[in-house]
């Protein structure tokens, strides 16, 4: 996979990917809004395993932030104009939020940027990462998804699901050529991300909850196997089923008392 670039790589899942490939000896490329955390994640990086470290301060939310990303995902790397860049092999689109808030009184500016940072800056991302990986025949995409996709969960709901959908329509097209699209749907994981929205961790069961390690490492051994859809747990995986073989009506209900 070479190279790595992960949006959202200073926490969450998105650190637990830096960890992990790091220590597979990937260098990396690590992007996220706070620039003194991706500073102290990268010198943690380079010092435990010696691999290379670069740090790409973005708001996702920001147009010209995406698209400086969006420039160094471009560039098939080995040639003078790319100014001794390594291609990217490996994207994470991992970035993302959930507000906790209702969409009918929250905040639409909020409700906005969601979709900017989960849905427009994936989009974005991934086109530019694609071409130069098409150009090498060599690469992958690995979206960070949801099992919430599958579900009547307000925007964010709404947003994983295009993701899932994208990420699907790119992994046929992407088909017989050296580059693949894998989704990951994990459940809840333990991370920072629900402390962040507001939603405790007490209003969710014991047995639901994941561990990031466990769900990174299955994502990263689908990746190397091509896998499309990869939902770590065999929890998740029926809750997904169940959820997918539902009627439609049933799922609204579950939603209403959420």
């Amino acid at each position: 996979m070479g190279t790595a670039l992960i949006t959202g790589g200073s926490a969450g899942l998105g650190l637990e990917f830096a960890r992990q490939l790091a220590a597979r000896e990937h260098d990396l490329v690590l992007v996220a809004r706070n620039e003194d955390r991706l500073n102290e994640v990268a010198e943690e990086l380079r010092s435990a395993h010696r691999v290379a470290v670069e740090v790409l301060p973005a708001d996702l939310s920001v147009p010209d932030d995406v698209a400086r990303v969006a420039k160094r995902l471009a560039l098939v790397g080995g040639r003078p104009e790319d100014g001794g860049a390594r291609p990217v092999g490996l994207l994470v689109n991992n970035a993302g939020f959930a507000t906790g808030a209702r969409f009918a009184t929250g905040r639409v500016t909020t409700e906005r940027r969601g979709i900017d940072v989960m849905v427009r800056a994936v989009v974005e991302l991934t086109h530019a990462a694609v071409g130069q990986m098409l150009e090498r025949d060599q690469g992958a995409i690995l979206n960070v998804g949801s099992v919430a996709a599958l579900t009547a969960g307000g925007t964010y709901a709404a947003a994983k699901a295009y993701v899932r959908t994208f990420t699907e329509s790119l992994a046929v097209e992407l088909k017989g050529t050296g580059v693949t699209a894998t989704l990951l749907s994990p459940g809840f994981t333990h991370t920072e991300f629900h402390e962040r929205a507001g939603i405790p961790e007490s209003a969710i069961p014991g047995w639901g909850w994941l561990d990031a390690e466990y769900v990174v490492r299955t994502a990263l051994a689908d990746v190397r196997g091509g896998v499309v859809l990869s939902t770590p747990s065999v929890r998740y995986k029926l809750a997904a089923a169940v959820l997918r073989s539902a009627p439609r009506w049933a799922v609204r209900a579950v939603g209403k008392y959420r």
